[in-house]
Protein backbone atom coordinates (compact mmCIF):
# COMPACT_ATOMS: atom_id res chain seq x y z
CA UNK A 1 0.00 0.00 0.00
CA UNK A 2 2.86 2.42 1.04
CA UNK A 3 4.29 1.99 -2.70
CA UNK A 4 1.14 3.45 -4.35
CA UNK A 5 0.74 6.14 -2.07
CA UNK A 6 4.06 7.44 -1.78
CA UNK A 7 3.58 8.70 -5.58
CA UNK A 8 0.53 10.31 -4.83
CA UNK A 9 1.55 11.84 -1.87
CA UNK A 10 4.55 13.21 -4.16
CA UNK A 11 2.26 14.96 -6.32
CA UNK A 12 0.36 16.45 -4.21
CA UNK A 13 3.45 17.72 -1.87
CA UNK A 14 4.90 19.37 -4.99
CA UNK A 15 1.64 21.64 -5.94
CA UNK A 16 2.15 24.78 -4.87
CA UNK A 17 5.64 26.88 -3.49
CA UNK A 18 4.86 26.03 0.16
CA UNK A 19 3.95 22.73 0.04
CA UNK A 20 7.11 22.30 -2.34
CA UNK A 21 9.14 23.73 -0.11
CA UNK A 22 8.14 21.61 2.87
CA UNK A 23 8.65 18.29 0.83
CA UNK A 24 12.00 19.42 -0.49
CA UNK A 25 13.14 20.17 3.32
CA UNK A 26 11.87 16.68 4.23
CA UNK A 27 12.51 14.73 1.31
CA UNK A 28 15.08 12.81 3.24
CA UNK A 29 12.63 10.94 4.96
CA UNK A 30 10.92 9.84 1.86
CA UNK A 31 12.46 6.67 -0.17
CA UNK A 32 15.34 7.44 -2.12
CA UNK A 33 13.49 5.93 -5.40
CA UNK A 34 10.83 8.62 -4.97
CA UNK A 35 12.76 11.47 -3.85
CA UNK A 36 12.42 14.52 -6.85
CA UNK A 37 16.21 15.20 -8.00
CA UNK A 38 17.04 18.30 -8.96
CA UNK A 39 20.21 18.83 -10.87
CA UNK A 40 23.64 19.86 -8.77
CA UNK A 41 26.54 21.67 -9.63
CA UNK A 42 29.23 21.91 -7.29
CA UNK A 43 30.95 25.41 -6.87
CA UNK A 44 34.58 25.63 -5.86
CA UNK A 45 35.88 29.47 -4.55
CA UNK A 46 39.25 29.59 -5.76
CA UNK A 47 39.77 33.14 -4.04
CA UNK A 48 43.10 35.31 -3.19
CA UNK A 49 46.95 35.00 -4.24
CA UNK A 50 48.14 31.65 -5.70
CA UNK A 51 51.10 30.29 -3.83
CA UNK A 52 50.75 32.98 -0.62
CA UNK A 53 50.47 29.43 1.83
CA UNK A 54 50.94 30.50 5.80
CA UNK A 55 48.93 30.00 8.85
CA UNK A 56 47.13 32.83 8.94
CA UNK A 57 47.02 33.84 5.42
CA UNK A 58 46.42 30.39 3.16
CA UNK A 59 46.30 31.28 0.11
CA UNK A 60 45.82 29.39 -3.19
CA UNK A 61 48.11 25.88 -3.74
CA UNK A 62 47.79 22.33 -4.36
CA UNK A 63 48.21 21.37 -1.67
CA UNK A 64 45.02 23.07 0.10
CA UNK A 65 43.09 23.10 -3.57
CA UNK A 66 43.33 19.74 -4.58
CA UNK A 67 40.74 17.89 -1.79
CA UNK A 68 38.19 20.51 -2.57
CA UNK A 69 38.72 19.64 -6.20
CA UNK A 70 38.18 15.46 -5.46
CA UNK A 71 35.12 16.33 -3.45
CA UNK A 72 33.51 18.70 -6.18
CA UNK A 73 33.94 16.04 -8.89
CA UNK A 74 33.06 13.24 -7.00
CA UNK A 75 29.34 14.66 -5.90
CA UNK A 76 27.22 12.30 -7.50
CA UNK A 77 24.92 13.14 -10.13
CA UNK A 78 26.65 16.39 -10.64
CA UNK A 79 25.96 18.08 -14.28
CA UNK A 80 28.94 20.12 -14.05
CA UNK A 81 31.43 22.07 -11.73
CA UNK A 82 31.71 25.83 -11.44
CA UNK A 83 35.02 27.33 -10.43
CA UNK A 84 34.71 30.70 -8.96
CA UNK A 85 37.71 32.78 -9.50
CA UNK A 86 39.14 36.08 -7.23
CA UNK A 87 42.80 36.08 -7.73
CA UNK A 88 45.78 38.77 -8.66
CA UNK A 89 47.83 35.81 -9.25
CA UNK A 90 51.16 34.83 -7.89
CA UNK A 91 53.56 31.62 -8.59
CA UNK A 92 53.81 30.30 -11.90
CA UNK A 93 54.12 27.01 -11.10
CA UNK A 94 51.34 26.41 -8.20
CA UNK A 95 48.71 28.36 -11.02
CA UNK A 96 49.76 25.51 -13.77
CA UNK A 97 49.29 22.55 -10.88
CA UNK A 98 46.11 23.49 -10.07
CA UNK A 99 44.99 24.16 -13.94
CA UNK A 100 46.06 20.82 -14.72
CA UNK A 101 44.39 18.68 -11.59
CA UNK A 102 40.86 20.45 -12.28
CA UNK A 103 41.70 19.45 -16.40
CA UNK A 104 42.31 16.07 -15.06
CA UNK A 105 38.93 15.86 -12.89
CA UNK A 106 37.24 17.17 -16.15
CA UNK A 107 38.69 14.76 -18.17
CA UNK A 108 38.02 12.35 -15.91
CA UNK A 109 35.14 12.49 -14.49
CA UNK A 110 33.44 13.93 -18.50
CA UNK A 111 32.06 16.97 -16.83
CA UNK A 112 32.12 19.74 -17.85
CA UNK A 113 33.68 23.05 -16.00
CA UNK A 114 32.38 26.73 -15.40
CA UNK A 115 34.62 29.53 -14.42
CA UNK A 116 32.70 33.00 -12.92
CA UNK A 117 35.33 36.11 -12.16
CA UNK A 118 34.68 38.68 -9.73
CA UNK A 119 36.89 41.03 -8.97
CA UNK A 120 39.66 39.69 -10.82
CA UNK A 121 41.14 36.10 -12.72
CA UNK A 122 44.90 38.36 -13.33
CA UNK A 123 48.14 36.42 -14.36
CA UNK A 124 47.99 33.26 -12.27
CA UNK A 125 44.66 34.11 -11.88
CA UNK A 126 43.97 33.80 -15.85
CA UNK A 127 45.51 30.95 -15.56
CA UNK A 128 42.99 29.17 -13.67
CA UNK A 129 40.19 30.69 -15.27
CA UNK A 130 41.30 28.98 -17.95
CA UNK A 131 40.89 25.41 -16.61
CA UNK A 132 37.15 26.27 -17.53
CA UNK A 133 35.44 25.08 -20.81
CA UNK A 134 33.69 28.58 -20.56
CA UNK A 135 34.91 32.01 -18.81
CA UNK A 136 31.93 34.32 -17.43
CA UNK A 137 32.53 37.76 -15.79
CA UNK A 138 31.00 40.99 -14.36
CA UNK A 139 31.56 44.37 -16.76
CA UNK A 140 33.65 45.19 -13.98
CA UNK A 141 35.89 42.40 -13.78
CA UNK A 142 39.49 42.27 -14.62
CA UNK A 143 40.93 39.29 -16.56
CA UNK A 144 44.17 39.21 -18.62
CA UNK A 145 47.64 40.10 -17.54
CA UNK A 146 49.11 36.81 -19.12
CA UNK A 147 52.39 37.48 -18.38
CA UNK A 148 55.55 36.98 -15.97
CA UNK A 149 56.64 39.63 -13.05
CA UNK A 150 59.55 39.97 -10.64
CA UNK A 151 59.88 42.50 -8.18
CA UNK A 152 62.00 43.22 -5.10
CA UNK A 153 63.84 45.75 -3.40
CA UNK A 154 67.67 47.13 -3.44
CA UNK A 155 69.49 47.69 -0.45
CA UNK A 156 73.10 47.82 -1.01
CA UNK A 157 73.05 51.84 -1.04
CA UNK A 158 71.28 51.40 2.15
CA UNK A 159 73.71 48.87 4.13
CA UNK A 160 77.13 51.16 2.85
CA UNK A 161 75.84 54.43 4.49
CA UNK A 162 75.19 52.49 7.58
CA UNK A 163 78.32 50.92 7.61
CA UNK A 164 77.27 47.49 7.53
CA UNK A 165 78.90 45.25 5.63
CA UNK A 166 77.60 42.15 3.55
CA UNK A 167 79.13 38.48 3.43
CA UNK A 168 78.12 35.89 1.39
CA UNK A 169 80.02 32.51 0.99
CA UNK A 170 78.53 30.41 -2.14
CA UNK A 171 79.77 27.25 -3.69
CA UNK A 172 78.31 27.90 -7.03
CA UNK A 173 79.07 31.40 -8.72
CA UNK A 174 75.28 31.97 -9.21
CA UNK A 175 73.52 30.55 -6.00
CA UNK A 176 73.65 34.41 -4.74
CA UNK A 177 71.95 35.70 -7.83
CA UNK A 178 69.82 38.90 -7.76
CA UNK A 179 70.82 39.37 -3.76
CA UNK A 180 69.58 42.70 -2.44
CA UNK A 181 72.10 43.69 -0.39
CA UNK A 182 74.62 43.56 -3.71
CA UNK A 183 74.75 45.95 -6.19
CA UNK A 184 72.60 44.53 -9.46
CA UNK A 185 74.56 42.75 -11.63
CA UNK A 186 73.29 43.53 -15.96
CA UNK A 187 74.41 39.60 -16.15
CA UNK A 188 71.90 38.45 -13.49
CA UNK A 189 69.09 40.45 -14.56
CA UNK A 190 69.35 39.07 -18.09
CA UNK A 191 69.39 35.28 -16.76
CA UNK A 192 66.32 36.14 -14.93
CA UNK A 193 64.60 37.41 -18.01
CA UNK A 194 65.22 34.31 -19.95
CA UNK A 195 63.68 32.27 -17.27
CA UNK A 196 60.58 34.68 -17.40
CA UNK A 197 60.49 34.56 -21.33
CA UNK A 198 60.12 30.55 -20.61
CA UNK A 199 57.24 30.58 -18.11
CA UNK A 200 55.88 33.36 -20.06
CA UNK A 201 55.63 31.43 -23.45
CA UNK A 202 54.12 27.87 -21.04
CA UNK A 203 51.56 30.34 -20.34
CA UNK A 204 51.11 31.90 -23.77
CA UNK A 205 50.62 28.18 -25.15
CA UNK A 206 48.43 27.46 -22.51
CA UNK A 207 46.09 29.89 -23.34
CA UNK A 208 46.03 29.45 -27.16
CA UNK A 209 45.36 25.75 -26.38
CA UNK A 210 42.43 26.84 -23.78
CA UNK A 211 40.73 29.50 -25.92
CA UNK A 212 41.69 28.81 -29.40
CA UNK A 213 40.43 30.28 -32.37
CA UNK A 214 38.28 32.36 -29.88
CA UNK A 215 40.82 34.67 -29.04
CA UNK A 216 41.59 37.98 -30.85
CA UNK A 217 45.72 37.86 -32.02
CA UNK A 218 45.10 40.77 -33.97
CA UNK A 219 45.36 42.89 -30.67
CA UNK A 220 48.97 43.15 -30.20
CA UNK A 221 48.79 43.39 -26.33
CA UNK A 222 46.98 40.30 -26.06
CA UNK A 223 49.96 38.50 -24.05
CA UNK A 224 51.67 41.82 -23.09
CA UNK A 225 50.97 41.30 -19.20
CA UNK A 226 47.63 43.65 -20.06
CA UNK A 227 44.33 43.42 -18.54
CA UNK A 228 40.82 44.36 -19.42
CA UNK A 229 37.28 44.84 -18.24
CA UNK A 230 34.59 42.00 -18.54
CA UNK A 231 32.79 43.41 -22.05
CA UNK A 232 36.99 43.92 -23.64
CA UNK A 233 37.52 40.57 -22.32
CA UNK A 234 34.65 38.84 -24.25
CA UNK A 235 35.87 40.87 -27.52
CA UNK A 236 39.06 39.47 -27.19
CA UNK A 237 38.14 36.04 -26.31
CA UNK A 238 39.44 35.95 -22.94
CA UNK A 239 36.11 35.47 -21.67
CA UNK A 240 32.88 33.96 -23.31
CA UNK A 241 29.98 36.22 -21.63
CA UNK A 242 28.97 38.53 -18.78
CA UNK A 243 26.90 36.58 -16.06
CA UNK A 244 26.92 35.75 -12.84
CA UNK A 245 26.75 31.90 -11.54
CA UNK A 246 23.41 32.13 -10.93
CA UNK A 247 21.66 32.87 -13.73
CA UNK A 248 24.10 31.25 -15.94
CA UNK A 249 23.72 28.08 -14.44
CA UNK A 250 19.57 28.61 -14.28
CA UNK A 251 19.91 29.16 -17.69
CA UNK A 252 21.82 26.37 -18.44
CA UNK A 253 20.57 23.72 -15.91
CA UNK A 254 17.08 24.69 -14.86
CA UNK A 255 15.60 27.20 -12.20
CA UNK A 256 15.64 24.03 -9.53
CA UNK A 257 19.63 23.65 -9.90
CA UNK A 258 21.16 23.79 -6.96
CA UNK A 259 24.23 25.58 -6.36
CA UNK A 260 26.54 23.69 -3.63
CA UNK A 261 29.16 25.33 -2.47
CA UNK A 262 32.56 23.09 -1.50
CA UNK A 263 34.31 24.36 1.49
CA UNK A 264 37.75 24.08 2.46
CA UNK A 265 38.59 21.71 5.61
CA UNK A 266 39.24 25.01 8.19
CA UNK A 267 42.38 24.71 10.63
CA UNK A 268 41.85 24.37 13.96
CA UNK A 269 40.69 27.33 15.98
CA UNK A 270 43.84 27.56 17.88
CA UNK A 271 46.56 27.47 14.90
CA UNK A 272 44.25 30.67 13.21
CA UNK A 273 44.77 32.32 16.15
CA UNK A 274 48.44 31.61 16.94
CA UNK A 275 49.70 30.63 13.87
CA UNK A 276 53.20 28.70 13.95
CA UNK A 277 53.45 30.54 16.89
CA UNK A 278 53.96 28.67 20.54
CA UNK A 279 50.64 29.12 23.40
CA UNK A 280 52.93 31.03 25.94
CA UNK A 281 54.23 33.01 23.70
CA UNK A 282 53.02 36.93 24.01
CA UNK A 283 52.60 38.36 20.57
CA UNK A 284 50.10 36.78 18.17
CA UNK A 285 51.69 38.77 15.22
CA UNK A 286 53.35 36.64 12.34
CA UNK A 287 55.91 38.40 10.49
CA UNK A 288 55.23 36.05 7.75
CA UNK A 289 51.74 36.28 7.52
CA UNK A 290 52.33 40.29 7.61
CA UNK A 291 55.11 39.95 4.83
CA UNK A 292 52.57 37.85 3.27
CA UNK A 293 49.24 40.26 3.82
CA UNK A 294 51.68 42.84 1.83
CA UNK A 295 52.80 41.24 -0.72
CA UNK A 296 48.86 40.33 -1.94
CA UNK A 297 48.12 43.60 -1.43
CA UNK A 298 50.95 44.73 -4.06
CA UNK A 299 49.24 42.26 -6.52
CA UNK A 300 45.94 43.49 -6.00
CA UNK A 301 47.07 46.90 -6.51
CA UNK A 302 48.79 46.56 -10.04
CA UNK A 303 45.26 45.97 -11.01
CA UNK A 304 43.99 48.88 -9.29
CA UNK A 305 41.76 47.24 -6.81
Amino acid sequence: MAQHFLPHYMRIMTQGSLASRLFERFQFLVPARFRVRHPVVPVVRLSGAIGAVMPLRPGLAISNVATVLDRAFSIKGAKAVAIVVNSPGGSPAQSHLIFKRIRAYADEKKLPVFAFVEDAAASGGYMLACAADEIFADPSSILGSIGVVSAGFGFDRLIERFGIERRVYTAGDKKAMLDPFQPEDPQEVERLKDLQREIHQVFVSLVRSRRGAKLDETNGDLFSGAFWVGEQAVRLGLADGIGDIRTVMRQRFGDKVQLRVIEPARPPLLGRLFGRRGLGESSLIDPDALLGALEERASWSRLGL
